[in-house]
């Protein structure tokens, strides 16, 4: 492919040799002859005389880049899109594949993909151009929207509505119980959990993330959210739209997250707290209570500069301890 044909579908102008010849998309650290590469910082401008490249998705024009420079005003997306041009298929349309159990009411659009061992019960509505592959379950009254993609062995159970372009990555869970008990009699009694899931539009999940149903109501997770892998997400939580929620996050139920909120990994959010929008909170963090918009670390969280504080004067308690035992000794 030509480089300003590329340039075009990519949504950036090159400066120079439009008729360069493109035969594939790399980052720096892989890029080889004929590629179109990144450059994020021009430290790394020299990297580019022995890579081989082709041609280089800058920010702005670099005098020191002898190779052709294509400029786009985000340069990441661009090259996000560039890979989606070389390497993303599109999936073709195979039908409900022979091995694969649908029931006789079910509801697919046109388009639908349902690889074989996927098992899908009755009264479930699937959304034109769905891929549904091996191993999937997909439970009673289940609605997927249309251009999902759901990975093997995912189980999305009854009653989960899930919205249109969605990706559910292998192995996870949508729709398990929710860990509710009580205790009497000195045992726990379950707490029937009949609530649902709302998964709504753009959301991606990654894999072997589990989303608890709510005990009444609904578990619900915003339009555009990113889940990594490893994610836990309890009965009754509300996450907003066009969240980051990085693996091995827990979130406990009932906790209210807003829009646009991003959470580090093995971040841990106790059940009935509330992140308000825009809030940042670092990894390993433990968040409970409120938090008002900011950037949060640390165990309990606080805000990232007191944290900051607080790690420095840890990390001098053995010197600190030292020189307290030795003014005690002095003043006895």
């Amino acid at each position: 492919m030509r480089l300003k044909e590329l340039a075009e579908r990519i949504g950036a102008r090159p400066l120079s040799g439009g008729e360069v010849e493109i035969r594939g998309v790399a980052g720096l650290d892989s890029v080889g002859e004929g590629d179109l590469t990144l450059l994020t910082s021009e430290k790394l401008a020299p990297r580019l005389k022995t890579s081989g490249a082709a041609a280089v998705i800058v920010k702005e024009p670099l005098a020191s880049v002898e190779i052709p420079q294509v400029v786009a005003e985000e340069p990441l997306l661009a090259f996000a899109r560039a890979l989606e041009v070389f390497y993303v298929r599109p999936r073709p349309a195979l039908g409900v594949m022979p091995g694969a159990s649908v029931a006789d009411d079910a509801m697919l659009g046109s388009g639908v993909t349902v690889y074989p061992m996927s098992y899908i019960a009755s009264g479930v509505s699937i959304g034109d151009r769905t891929v549904i592959y091996p191993g999937v379950f997909i439970g009673e009254g289940v609605r997927i929207g249309e251009d999902c993609v759901i990975h093997p062995n995912v189980t999305i159970r009854e009653g989960v509505e899930i919205g249109s372009r969605v990706t559910v990555h292998a192995g996870s869970v949508i729709g398990s119980d929710g860990f509710g008990y009580v205790f009497s009699g000195g045992r726990h009694h379950k707490i029937p959990q009949v609530g649902g899931v709302v998964v709504e539009d753009d959301v991606e999940i990654g894999a072997c993330v589990t989303i608890d149903r709510a005990t009444t109501g609904n578990t619900v997770v915003g339009e555009g959210t990113k889940i990594d892998n490893l994610v836990q997400i309890g009965h009754n939580v509300k996450i907003g739209r066009h969240c980051v929620i990085v693996a091995q996050v827990g979130i406990g139920g009932s906790a209210v997250i807003g829009d646009d909120v991003m959470l580090g990994g093995q971040v841990g959010v106790a059940d009935h707290a509330t992140i308000e929008d825009g809030c940042r909170v670092g990894a390993k963090s433990g968040v409970m209570g409120r938090l008002k918009r900011g950037v949060y670390s640390g165990i309990p969280v606080m805000p990232h500069l007191k944290w900051l504080r607080a790690r420095a004067v840890l990390e001098r308690l053995p010197e600190l301890q030292r020189r307290l035992r030795e003014l005690e000794q002095k003043l006895r």
